[in-house]
């Protein structure tokens, strides 16, 4: 309830509070989101596989046997991705149950001074509007981030293994990706709370209003009440597009800046294909991994500031 905004460390803290009596299926969840992580970054080796020995040799036995290999890996990814995506969402679900349940009874046992000091609809507002946020972090957003940080780090990786010199190009781009995505997340972490208090306002001044509804028709007060309701929704529209235009520039940098990192290893592999230096299948399976890598980072970019969000809730 307190109006500063918690360090990320201390919403972690607070978070695996809730998380743990789940261990188990949280370690299932993290075993089927490794799984799956590595399924997709083995695909690369089955483009290079079904553009080598399948296309490039002729042979109609060996297209087949590469591209049964292919769709057995496609039918994998899917059975780990859906057991990925049931438990985390259990998890999300279940956790944001006990949260509503331990605020609500932490709530009976606070001093009567303390409803006074704080509007009983702008906790309500936080019993409800804060925990559905956590619900969609915890069940979606954090699953994604840890898989896409695997993605990332895996992809490098196999990067470097499928040619070191095209590799340099996405490495020196990460830097370069990286700092708009700390510059614009810190303003979007300070943005999300702003956005949520004033959103909390507006479901408090619904329900002052409305309880006493009778007070206000009696005195007239409609128009004043109608003037700062809307004064109200303005102010939280305010800061709700300063929040949208921050997040939409940082998709915009990073989408920029990565497909512009793979446009220039394209046109370098393009020649190295051409000069005989390295195969079709090579350049496919990194053109795979690249773009792999350039879409981990862009929903990185999305996710980091969901998880602000989080912090502040």
């Amino acid at each position: 309830m307190a109006s500063t905004t918690p360090r990320p460390s201390r919403a972690l803290r607070l978070g695996w509070h809730f998380l743990r009596p789940y261990r188990r299926r949280l370690v299932l969840a993290l075993l089927a989101l490794v799984v799956t992580a590595g399924i997709t970054l083995s695909m690369g080796q089955g483009i290079r596989l079904l553009v080598d020995q399948g296309f490039m040799t002729g042979s109609v036995h060996q297209l087949n046997q590469t591209l049964g290999l292919f769709l057995l890996l496609v039918l994998a990814l899917a059975v780990g991705t859906f057991s990925r995506f049931y438990l985390v969402s259990w998890i999300g679900e279940r956790c944001v149950a006990d949260i509503r349940r331990a605020v609500f009874d932490h709530l009976l046992e606070l001093h009567p001074g303390f409803f006074e000091d704080n509007r009983s609809s702008e906790i309500q507002s936080r019993l409800t509007a804060d925990t559905t946020l956590l619900q969609s972090v915890i069940g979606s957003s954090l699953s994604m981030c840890l898989r896409n940080a695997l993605m990332v780090v895996g992809g490098v990786v196999l990067l470097f293994i499928t040619n070191p010199k095209l590799t340099s190009i996405v490495v020196v781009a990460l830097p370069v990706v990286l700092a708009p995505i700390l510059l614009f997340g810190r303003r979007v972490r300070s943005l999300s709370r702003q956005s949520q208090d004033r959103v909390a306002d507006v479901g408090s001044y619904v329900a002052e209003t409305l309880g006493q509804i009778k007070t206000v028709q009696a005195y007239t007060h409609q128009a004043h009440d109608r003037a700062l309701f809307a004064e109200t929704v303005e102010s939280a529209f305010a800061v709700a597009r300063q929040r949208i235009a921050q997040r939409a520039w940082l998709i915009t940098v990073v989408i920029v800046l990565v497909l512009g990192a793979i446009g220039a290893m394209l046109w370098v592999g393009g020649l190295d294909v051409i000069a005989g230096r390295m195969s079709g299948g090579e350049l496919a399976a990194f053109v795979f991994y690249s773009l792999v890598v350039g879409s981990a980072f862009g929903t990185l970019s999305e996710v980091i500031g969901e998880l602000q969000r989080a912090a502040g809730a």
